[in-house]
């Protein structure tokens, strides 16, 4: 950190001649024992006048005497340490000694084949204790060094500082405080200033080097700190009064607004105090910015090494010099914010508006000072626009939300505070992007651990304050899901908002693959408009998700908002399906109404599954499992919710394949009980139709088909008509040849015409049908064999080792032995011996 050089034209001090004092302290930064030695001795402005050259005598004299007994008290200490250290040396070298005769002693009694005891005990026992004892010394006598160095450096921060205060009691007795005076004082202050910070950053390094290898020092660490704490306890206040005296001198803070306009009716440029500012006082201002920028700089290495810098950088740190040119604004600002609790637009247009008319002041005057004082990678204006955020953000925190919690909870006041707090919500939004407008691409937003001082981690968003408040994130949250659930409520009764939406496909033809992308959505899954309703407002309710400058509150957000939204919605097609009557004289409406929620259950699950890949939704699932997290298992943000969508579209499309094969089996039983059409005889064969117990059973299972495939969306469709399938398979197979039909040739040719009826059923949506009816088909296959074929098959499957082979080579694949064995039983030839 470079040091700022002292004035040179600065004038001697001197007690006895009345002069100007620029550092005079404020009141509040006084101690009461200040204020009451003052007080007694300065009563009456009599008494400032005629007794302040004679308290400034006295006080100059005592601090002599003081210094005299300080001085002599470092002597004498320094004479103690030094004997010690010498009286070390002593014990040191008769060690050394010791070690020699030692050596020797053991060379000898090795030469002559001597191993008494006492010599090993000498070599086992007592040389390391005798090591131990050295190194122990040698420690004593390091940490004796190490003490006194930083026993002279503290004494000599110490002194500065004392003459620093001196300095600034003899002008806080002073006659009067000129502004135009403020440039006399300021060398010799500053020069002071900058001395001291030097020592601090010197005992510093001594501080981490202690840290690194001696840490079992922590007395010695704790001594010098609080030492430290009382010399930066005076230091900083000075300093901040300083600095505070110099912005005052020129003009600092700033007008907020300007009612000069020209004749086009607009309003002239806000003047800027840091770009109007003269040479001398532009130096002055340089000197004091990079002054408390080491300071600052300083202050932030000692906390890295306590470890207590963890919750400030959670939270963000803010530069002190751009603080400082913040605070005296934010006094004026929340004069004018205290009239507008009603009006937040223009809160947030006061503070986007001063932070923008200074932003380019503020690049061009601080910039420069920034990289002087070697902040690597630091950004004035995102300094400038973080310090403004955080100027409304405290205004909210303390005036604003704490009123509108207590308004939510009162029953009378609930609906004003909602639409308050919603209002609310949408300026602050809004006002985040303008302030990140301001800042330009090149500032630096993340940077590594070693430079976070340096790169400046606070937040450029006023939502901090629910990052800060989780209870107030909570309310929010609760807040912008009823309102969401409001907007959706008309339409949940609205039947039109239910009705199917129709693939396009279906009907127009689609030339290239851009309209095919144009058609592929809520139409492709058939989902009802009201879905795509509910997926625009979660993705609205996500959207105000990423406005957090931190992730654990983002998740927070979106897991009560829009997740909970979801299983509002879940819950909803559940209540719609589980209400749907099935009756037999209007069940194409039922389907179509189950259909409706299977398909906007299959719409927003594909669409949370397509989103669930996005880094922002992997970011938030880590953040909410934690850094064990491996992001293998449940890497889905949505993964509840989504296996939820899912359970319900098996459920329903297995209830509505139950309830296809349960209004089948009604209308078909008369069909499946009739022994006659299958044991009759007749001479002329004819033509076969299709039995007249089947024909309204086939008939409502098509018009059923057909009504699923134009409501349901395809991937579900194609597995609910295969199930059917498969359940009609299973079932006419168990029904028919669980009993003891006989199957004679016309019986047979009557049942192969029936059950090709059926696959003609399910022919519009496959090119072969009867692959889903194995048991069928084998069945046919095995009636349909000749005598001679039926008479083979039956002695070879007599025998065990051949079975298997035996079935496959007549193409039956899904019959086992037993089953074929009682199929062929079942064939009723005209020769009765057979």
């Amino acid at each position: 950190m470079e040091s700022p050089a002292s004035s040179s034209s600065s004038p001697s001090c001197s007690g006895s001649s009345p002069r100007t004092n620029g550092f005079l302290p404020r009141k509040g930064e006084l101690s009461s024992h200040h204020l009451e030695f003052l007080n007694q001795k300065l009563a009456t402005r009599e008494d400032l006048l005629s007794r302040a050259p004679i308290l400034s005598a006295e006080l100059e004299a005592k601090c002599a005497e003081l210094d005299a007994d300080f001085l002599q008290l470092q002597r004498q200490l320094t004479k103690l340490s030094v004997s010690w250290i010498s009286r070390s040396f002593a014990a040191k070298s008769s060690v050394r000694n010791l070690n020699l005769a030692l050596e020797n002693l053991s060379l000898v009694t090795s030469q002559c084949g001597i191993g008494s005891r006492t010599i090993q005990r000498v070599v086992r026992e007592e040389l390391p204790q005798l090591a131990k004892q050295v190194l122990l010394i040698q420690t004593i006598r390091e940490y004796a060094d190490t003490a006194l160095r930083l026993e002279a450096l503290v004494g000599d921060l110490e002194d500065v500082v004392f003459s620093s205060s001196t300095f600034s009691l003899r002008n806080m007795v002073s006659v009067k405080l000129l502004t135009s005076q403020i440039s006399v004082d300021f060398g010799p202050k500053q020069e002071l200033l900058t001395q001291a910070i030097k020592l601090m950053n010197d005992i510093e390094e001594v501080l981490v080097e202690i840290v690194k290898s001696r840490s079992q020092w922590c007395h010695l660490l704790d001594s010098v700190d609080a030492r430290v704490e009382r010399t930066l306890a005076v230091v900083r206040p000075q300093v901040l009064a300083d600095h505070r005296a110099l912005l005052s001198s020129f003009g600092w803070p700033p007008m907020l607004a300007t009612s000069k306009a020209d004749g086009t009716g607009r309003q002239d440029p806000l003047p800027n105090p840091l770009v109007l500012m003269g040479g001398d006082k532009r130096e002055l201002y340089s000197k004091s910015f990079l002054a408390l920028c080491a300071l600052q700089h300083m202050q932030t290495r000692r906390e890295n090494r306590q470890h207590k810098s963890t919750e400030q950088e959670e939270h963000g740190v803010g530069l002190w010099a751009i603080d400082e040119l913040v605070s005296p604004i934010a006094s004026r600002m929340e004069y004018h914010f205290s009239k507008w609790a009603d009006q937040p637009e223009l809160m947030f247009a006061l503070v986007h508006k001063t932070t923008s008319a200074f932003i380019v002041g503020v690049d061009d005057i601080l910039q420069p000072l920034i990289d002087k004082a070697r902040l690597v990678s630091y950004s004035a204006k995102e300094a400038w626009v973080s310090a403004m955020v955080q100027l409304i953000s405290g205004f909210l925190a303390r005036k604003v939300f704490p009123v509108l919690v207590a308004k939510y909870k009162e029953k009378d006041l609930k609906s004003e505070a909602t639409s308050s707090w919603l209002h609310f919500i949408d300026c602050m939004v809004g006002f985040d992007k303008q302030m990140r407008a301001l800042v330009n691409s090149d500032s630096c937003f993340f940077l590594e651990e070693s430079e976070r001082f340096e790169g400046l981690s606070r937040s450029l968003s006023v939502l901090e304050v629910f990052c800060e408040n989780p209870d107030w994130l909570k309310h929010w949250a609760k807040i912008e899901l009823k309102d969401s659930w409001n907007k959706l409520k008309p339409e949940l009764g609205d039947e039109r908002a239910w009705s199917i939406s129709r693939n396009p496909r279906d009907d127009i033809r689609i030339g290239t693959e851009s309209e095919h992308f144009l058609l592929s959505t809520s139409q492709e899954h058939k989902a009802p408009p009201l879905a795509e309703s509910s997926l625009k407002i979660i993705w609205e309710l996500i959207e105000k998700s990423r406005h957090f400058p931190a992730v654990l509150p983002r998740v927070q957000f979106v897991r009560l908002s829009a997740c909970r939204f979801i299983w509002y919605f879940l819950n909803v097609l559940v209540y719609r399906c589980k209400n749907t009557e099935f009756s037999p004289d209007y069940i194409a409406d039922a389907l179509i109404r189950v259909c409706g929620s299977i398909n906007a259950a299959r719409y927003l699950e594909s669409k949370l599954k397509e989103r669930s890949d996005d880094i922002d939704f992997l970011e938030m699932r880590i953040a909410e499992r934690g850094p064990d997290f491996d992001g293998k298992d449940e890497k889905c943000f949505f993964c509840e919710e989504i296996r939820s969508l899912a359970d319900l579209q098996t459920n329903w499309l297995m209830e509505i394949a139950s309830v296809l094969l349960h209004h089948f089996e009604t209308s078909s039983w008369d069909y499946t009980q009739n022994k006659r059409q299958f044991e009759q005889r007749q001479d002329d064969l004819g033509l076969a139709v299709v039995s007249d117990d089947l024909v309204q059973g086939l008939d409502a299972l098509r018009g059923q088909l057909q009504v699923l495939n134009t409501s349901l969306n395809a991937k579900d469709f194609f597995d609910l008509w295969r199930s059917v399938a498969d359940g009609l398979d299973h079932y006419i197979y168990s029904s028919i040849f669980s009993s003891s039909f006989q199957f004679s040739g016309e019986g047979i040719h009557q049942f192969e015409s029936d059950m090709k009826a059926l696959f003609l059923v399910f022919r519009p949506f496959c090119v072969r049908p009867e692959a889903f009816f194995p048991f069928l088909v084998d069945t046919l296959k095995l009636l349909m064999m000749s005598k001679e074929e039926t008479n083979q098959l039956r002695l070879v499957l007599a025998r065990d080792e051949s079975r298997k082979k035996s079935l496959q080579f007549c193409s039956i694949s899904h019959l086992t032995h037993d089953q074929a064995v009682k199929v062929l039983r079942l064939r009723k030839w005209l020769d009765t011996s057979c």
